[in-house]
């Protein structure tokens, strides 16, 4: 699909709910405090743009496109991750809230996430390999099957992990969160 190439732009507080942004390949983009709730995101391209302050909860992801693109303290519920575009998908997370968002069976490796919510967030059967988890609240979020080798969790909270269903190979927790990783055998420790 040969979409318009959108290059070097600045989008400041536009709403695109009813309006859709349109479909295209934007490179070196920035969008500040924009509303994407639940906006229809589908098949555009985003290539080494930042998000600062947007909205995107519940927008429609299908297929979309996000190569090296960075989001800032924005808001990103119930976004589901799992349908955009694998290929050559780079993303980083500082200051978001991602609760109930999804990243099921994704490759995110080296993935930053500094300073985040990630209440009830799904990476069952995801590849974060090598990522950093910086002060994030992890408070029932699912691991299932993911491979965590050499993931830093020491400065997260809330970690609650089977270890025999993830792959844990040189991951990192501090003293404090690695009780969560006993959590499921139901041990009393005092």
């Amino acid at each position: 699909m040969n979409l318009p190439f959108i290059c070097d732009k600045t989008f400041k507080k536009q709403t695109y709910t009813i309006n859709p942004l349109p479909k295209a390949e934007y490179n070196n983009c920035q969008f500040i405090d924009c509303e994407f709730s639940e906006a229809f995101l589908s098949y555009i391209a985003f290539t080494e743009c930042e998000f600062i302050n947007c909205n995107l909860s519940s927008a429609k992801v299908k297929d979309t496109s996000f190569n090296d693109v960075v989001f800032k303290g924005c808001k990103l519920q119930g976004v589901l991750f799992q349908y955009c575009n694998p290929f050559l998908l780079a993303l980083s997370f500082e200051n978001c809230v991602l609760n109930l968002s999804t990243f099921n069976d994704l490759k995110l490796k080296k993935t930053l996430f500094n300073s985040c919510m990630l209440k009830q967030t799904d990476f069952s059967n995801t590849d974060l390999s090598y990522s950093t988890f910086l002060k994030c609240n992890l408070e029932h979020a699912s691991f299932y099957n993911a491979n965590l080798s050499y993931t830093d969790f020491t400065t997260s909270q809330n970690i609650t992990l089977n270890p025999e269903f993830s792959n844990l190979k040189s991951a990192r927790f501090s003293s404090e969160n690695v009780l969560g990783l006993l959590k499921c055998y139901k041990l009393i420790i005092e």
